[in-house]
């Protein structure tokens, strides 16, 4: 499946003793519904969440068989993987500085760590869990788990493999989360409830959806 991208346009070169500058940086995201920007990204529309998948990676859904619900949105790579979630917010709250503690606890509670550390988005927990392998033999399980702040809903992004303990190469990935888009809805739901989650109709990929 093949997702295309907003080709640059071409500049001029600067002559001598022109002033150059600097080109303006992507529009930052995630997005809500109302502010998505007409930037030609392919996404697909999973009802809460539209989704571009990272270079490289494709989007696999976690479905119930017997309700149908889709339970979970991953973007697989061959190094990595990035699982999102959107949750309903307060209203000018800020419900990822309370998540925070708690993912901390959990990690915690499961005999692992967890730090904080600033990246591109804000604040991220980075967490580590002692696994067992198939053989036999334990590992350590990373991840950095990314929150966003948005009018009425928080997106959580959850990286796991090469992303998760090298920042520096992970580009794509938090491309991909700066990309998505949240539909929140109109509905009553308490703060830290799951938005749902759908099938997307025939798989099909729109570029500027209506809310």
């Amino acid at each position: 499946m093949k997702f295309r991208r907003k080709s640059a346009e071409t500049e001029p070169d600067a002559g001598p003793g022109d002033e150059v500058t600097p080109e303006p940086g992507p529009t930052t995201g995630p997005y809500d519904i109302d502010d998505l920007p007409d930037d030609d990204v392919a996404r697909m529309d999973l009802g809460s969440m539209l989704i571009a998948p990272a270079e490289g990676s494709e989007i696999r859904l976690q479905v119930d068989e017997a309700t149908e619900a889709v339970q979970a949105v991953l973007l697989a790579g061959a190094e990595g993987a990035l699982e999102l979630r959107a949750f309903a917010a307060p209203r000018n709250g800020d419900l990822w500085s309370e998540i925070r503690p708690r993912l901390a606890a959990d990690f915690a509670q499961r005999g692992g760590t967890a730090d904080e550390r600033e990246g591109r988005f804000g604040t991220e927990v980075v967490g580590r869990l002692t696994v067992r392998n198939p053989d036999g033999s334990t590992g350590t399980q990373p991840s950095r788990i990314i929150g966003v702040n948005g009018p009425r809903w928080m997106l959580r992004a959850t990286l796991l493999g090469r992303p998760a303990v090298e920042p520096e190469s992970a580009q794509a990935w938090e491309d991909a989360i700066a990309q998505v888009v949240v539909r929140r809805g109109s509905q009553p739901m308490p703060s830290g409830g799951e938005l749902p989650l759908t099938l997307p109709r025939d798989g099909t990929l729109i570029e500027h959806p209506n809310a």
